[in-house]
């Protein structure tokens, strides 16, 4: 009989899954694409039945039948968060989820929550300020806007917890979501902020506190029945999906960091004692006692995307031809805010920006510019991590981009730093088995489980050139800001209902 971890993540626009062996080694996986409903502008929804748990049964039932004979020790979860999805005393959903920082509804309650409780001790208290990616103001928009709902609301739950609660029966919640539930959590005391909770989400009952590496419970004969798991199979408290992936990649004392290259791009960073930014997340981590700094650009791999499909090209061609271009792309420079920015602008109609253009520049120079242009985005979040006592001494990299080639090669110039990459970039689903290891105690070493295969250096003469235009990209928001946010306002205008 072959024993294996089992970890599924719940995305944004896919769920993943795989089959590990306890000494990392990867047995199977799969995956099933979902969509977003977008019902008004700036309004991003799942629904919880039909995907978060509709993709978890079909993908524990590929898993399983995919190796003979296995026998799962223990189940990993993570989603995407912070999320919102009221439902009622049975776990039932009461309504689709409001998901993270994508989803803008709540603007209005985040002014008065700021003006209430005040910016510096939102910040003090709960480490990060109010913004779109805060759950806190969401639930008070529930309150305002949808009032049967709050009214029969029991339980508030992420991707993660709902999938715990269906195969348990805990109403549980790890630290590291729960640190995202701003202001409703208190980072000094690792408890749930009673006053400003109870002035937010009054007579709700928050869910039990709990680390990722902790057992939430064990799969109940009927989720046996749904799943096709062993009934009395361990399941561990689940955690958001970028934290889980900076496990698998063995980011977990402070001074580890995480750069995710995907659709947009992430960074989590380990740090000995929080400090908190006014341009950063502060949040608890994974493991017990951790607390972690962490920053999102709103597109980076989007914006790749879109020029291929503007040129008509493919990436494999596209990126051979920028690779002859010489850095600085001959002049070109690019802001990536082409969906305003998360970190550390916090700014949400920030527009995107190309300088420099001329009749000579074409389709390769302005993609070298894209990757530039996100690599300035990394090295002004670098850099508030800095000022936040939080410079990394290590960075792992992970991703789609993040296997060789030209994207993190110039990450590394711009940033002036060594990026290691590991053998596995699988995601946040492999990070779920490796904290669904360490809840059972068996703890792989990390090394072990996903070792270190390719490390990315700078070239000294690229960072020199980039250290020149590096002012510059920063000077251009600033000089572009006024424009961008008047062309936001008619884009919001021409789209309102």
């Amino acid at each position: 009989m072959t024993e294996a971890l089992l970890g599924i993540d719940i995305g944004t626009a896919s769920s993943k899954g795989v089959l590990v062996a306890p000494d990392g080694t990867l047995l199977a996986r799969a995956d099933r694409p979902h969509g977003t409903s977008t019902p008004r502008p700036g309004r991003v929804e799942h629904d919880a039945e039909a995907v978060w748990w509709a993709d978890f049964t079909a993908i524990v039932r590929d898993l399983l039948a995919a190796v003979e004979g296995v026998r799962v020790l223990a189940v990993g979860v993570s989603g995407i968060g912070p999320c919102l999805l009221p439902a009622d005393a049975a776990g039932t959903p009461l309504r689709p989820a409001i998901l993270y920082g994508v989803d803008t509804r709540a603007t209005a309650e985040i002014a008065e929550l700021t003006a209430d409780l005040g910016a510096e001790r939102i910040v003090a208290r709960g480490g990060s300020r109010l913004t779109s990616q805060a759950v806190g103001p969401k639930v008070a928009w529930l309150r305002r806007n949808e009032p049967d709902v709050y009214g029969a609301t029991a339980m508030l739950l992420m991707a993660s917890s709902f999938l715990v609660h269906r195969l348990t029966g805990r109403y549980v919640l790890d630290h590291h979501s729960a640190s995202q539930c701003d202001p409703l959590y208190d980072m000094r005391r690792g408890t749930w902020a009673a006053d400003w909770a109870e002035q937010v989400a009054p007579g709700l009952a928050l869910p039990e506190l709990a680390w990722s590496t902790e057992v939430a419970g064990t799969v109940t004969a009927e989720a046996a029945r749904l799943t096709g798991l062993p009934v009395g199979t361990p399941v561990t408290t689940g955690t958001i999906d970028a934290w889980a992936e900076a496990a698998s990649v063995g980011v977990r004392g402070p001074g580890d960091a995480m750069v995710m290259y995907g659709t947009t791009m992430f960074l989590v960073q380990v740090v000995d004692r929080l400090r908190p930014h006014d341009g950063l997340w502060g949040t608890k981590g994974a493991f017990a006692g951790t607390e972690t700094l962490a920053a999102g650009m709103a597109t980076s791999g989007a914006v790749t995307d879109w020029l291929r499909d503007l040129v008509g090209g493919e990436f494999g061609a596209l990126t051979a031809a920028a690779e002859r271009v010489p850095a600085g792309s001959d002049g070109l420079l690019l802001l990536p805010y082409f969906a305003g920015e998360r970190t550390p602008l916090f700014d949400p109609d920030a527009r995107g920006v190309l300088a420099g253009l001329t009749t000579a520049h074409g389709g390769a120079e302005i993609y070298r510019a894209v990757l530039e242009g996100t690599a300035y985005g990394v090295r002004h979040n670098l850099a508030a991590m800095e000022e936040a006592g939080g410079a990394p001494e290590r960075i792992v990299a992970v991703g789609g981009g993040a296997q060789g080639g030209l994207w993190p090669r110039i990450v590394s110039d711009v940033t002036g730093a060594v990026q290691q990459v590991p053998k596995h970039t699988i995601g946040a689903a492999f990070g779920d088995a490796f904290l669904a290891a360490h809840a059972i105690g068996i703890a792989p070493d990390a090394d072990t489980w996903n070792p270190i295969t390719a490390v990315v250096e700078p070239d000294p003469q690229r960072s020199a050139v980039y250290a020149e235009f590096y002012p510059h990209y920063r000077a251009l928001y600033e000089a572009t800001r006024e424009t961008a946010h008047f062309l936001a306002a008619q884009q919001h205008s021409a789209a309102a209902p």
